[in-house]
């Protein structure tokens, strides 16, 4: 923008009737004052150049090139686009199946689309002439279908009422300024609709941004049943198999970013597990989804595969499976009802798979070994004096000594994570400035950076970057060959059973509740945790099994206190009569 060349315009400004006039990269005179771009220009374009612009479809967006930045005119929606399909191609390289892309991503995206009334429908938010559209609907873009995406019909669940609804209550459309979108989206950011999407704040509406994104691909996921947890799809984000932070890097190069568009697809820290988790109920319940595909035992999300997942990452005895399975049943957590997804129930929630699974572990150990500082050592003393007496018999499990090796492999492994993030270089192949006149000074200051990391590259004799990890369901690896590390998977139980008639029993015959007292209704959390409240054996459960899933302890402390509370119903009401300080009782 030029804004001695726009002196000699000294008409006022319709709107705020101020003599202050800028250019516009495309010729344009805009007021600096309030931005309103007008209909006259300093030089004449030639509109021969200017193919039709009508919307033919969401994702290809105007395809008419501006005179100086050779952009195309794009919508924000289409930004989301863009980036839920680098999502699901990389999903696609990670082993998923083609349909989730093709079939369930697609035809919830066109969806959302639908119900937040920017495509498929006859007046859609931020466009121009919507009164053009419904004069002309065969030209409008309601029929059409987005390319970016393989064209499928939508699913059973889609085709009843979605459009009936949206059609006979149209919901108010968002606030759009009188200038054109397309020139005021010159000025104020790349997009056409990025100042009318960022001020958006209607009630009901799923707003989309980059984490939402998250929630859509594994709302697809879990209709797929496919062998994702949650804490894997953020895991894998976070090791930078799944595009993410900087995911615009991936838009086409004639989608040019700036202003408003930096506040909106910019993201400068990881996905949190609680955030994602309560965008998927409300990304769900928006579009109405009916109940998902069961959960069944074969299905990976079962608890007793994730147990035996889980026990075989952290090097605990193959033998815990059988006791993870009957608290499962007992818990009554393995239930088709209570393990599928349902958004239109009254109660609408998902089970947390990989954090219930993991907590049931957390209460087998504390039903083998107590974890109150005194029996495990205890026990772990029996254990080594067997094994020390019988090198030929199958071992018994040693609750010291698996401690003392899982406490260095997790320390090992905490500190890799704590200096990859450290050392996490945020590289902006395509920097996102405020402003149109703020580009040569965004691009200046990038070439400095990347400069200054290259010398200092040189001085150290090493790269900024971190070596990218190749993808894998497991963390930790043991294996019997394993000579550095002992791998307890083959060790016996026989060490904290003994036998009582035909059957066997735990020598451990107490259990202490982890929560005394469950929080009120209106608070926002079910129980809180307090380290100093707690054995430091337990607080080590916690934290290697918090960290193996990236979610703060205290939802994992959470999750075993709920499954205690549906094991132990009669003596959690009991304990409620006694004083808060007693905190064991007989099982």
């Amino acid at each position: 923008m030029d804004l001695e060349e726009a002196k000699g315009f000294r008409e006022r400004c319709t709107q705020c009737a101020a003599v202050s006039w800028g250019l516009t990269d495309e010729g344009k005179y805009y007021c600096t004052s309030c931005h309103n771009v007008t209909e006259r220009s300093k030089e004449v374009i030639s509109t021969e150049a200017i193919p039709n612009t009508k919307i033919q479809a969401i994702n290809r967006g105007l395809k008419r090139k501006r005179k100086l930045d050779k952009g195309w005119d794009w919508y924000v929606c289409e930004g989301f686009q863009h980036i839920l399909y680098q999502q699901a191609e990389a999903l696609k390289t990670l082993g998923v199946g083609p349909e989730l892309k093709d079939e369930v991503l697609h035809n919830f995206w066109k969806r959302y689309l639908q119900k937040s009334k920017q495509a498929y429908c006859k007046n859609p938010v931020y466009r121009k002439k919507a009164t053009v559209l419904e004069d002309n609907p065969s030209h409008s873009d309601w029929d059409s279908e987005p390319e970016l995406l393989s064209d499928f019909s939508y699913p059973s669940f889609v085709g009843s009422g979605a459009e009936s609804q949206s059609d006979v209550h149209p919901r108010k459309p968002f606030p759009i300024s009188k200038g054109s979108q397309s020139e005021t989206a010159s000025v104020c950011s790349g997009s056409l609709d990025g100042v009318e999407y960022s001020r958006q704040k209607e009630k009901g509406i799923v707003k989309m941004t980059v984490p939402t994104t998250l929630a859509f691909c594994y709302l697809s996921l879990l209709w797929q049943r496919e062998t994702i947890a949650l804490s894997d799809l953020l895991r894998f984000v976070e090791e930078n198999h799944i595009p993410y932070i900087n995911a615009f890097q991936h838009f086409p190069e004639e989608m040019k970013l700036y202003g408003r568009d930096k506040g909106i697809f910019a993201v400068e820290s990881w996905p949190n597990y609680e955030d994602i988790y309560k965008k998927i109920i409300e990304v769900a319940r928006f579009l109405d989804l009916p109940r998902f595909p069961d959960i069944t035992e074969d299905c990976y999300l079962h608890p007793n595969i994730l147990c035996l997942k889980y026990l075989m990452e952290v090097n605990l005895p193959d033998e815990m499976h059988s006791f993870t399975c009957q608290l499962v049943k007992m818990a009554g957590i393995g239930e088709v009802d209570f393990l599928t997804f349902d958004p239109i129930a009254k109660m609408a929630r998902t089970v947390k798979y990989d954090v219930q699974a993991v907590a049931v572990i957390v209460i087998v150990l504390k039903v083998l070994f107590l974890l109150d500082d005194n029996l495990e050592w205890s026990l772990s003393a029996i254990a080594e004096k067997y094994n020390e007496e019988n090198k030929e018999d199958k071992p018994w499990f040693d609750f010291r000594k698996w401690y003392q090796v899982m406490k260095k492999s997790f320390d090992e492994e905490k500190q890799k994570w704590e200096e990859a993030r450290a050392k996490y270089v945020c590289y902006i192949e395509k920097p996102l400035y405020h402003s149109s006149i703020d580009r040569s000074v965004a691009q200046k200051r990038r070439e400095m950076v990347v400069n200054l990391q290259k010398q200092f590259s040189t001085l150290v004799d090493s790269t900024p970057t971190v070596e990218k990890k190749s993808p894998s369901s497991f963390q930790f690896n043991w294996t019997e060959e394993d000579t550095d590390k002992t791998c307890f998977h083959g060790h016996s139980l026989q060490g904290v059973l003994k036998k009582k008639g035909q059957s066997l029993t735990t020598k451990n015959s107490l259990y202490w509740l982890s929560t005394q007292k469950f929080c009120k209704s209106y608070c926002k959390h079910v129980t809180t945790y307090e380290e100093s409240n707690f054995s430091l054996s337990y607080q080590f459960v916690l934290n290697l099994f918090s960290f193996l899933l990236r979610i703060k302890t205290s939802i994992l402390h959470e999750e075993v206190s709920l499954i205690e509370k549906r094991l132990f119903k009669t003596k959690y009401s009991k304990t409620k009569k006694k004083s808060s300080r007693s905190r064991k009782v007989r099982k």
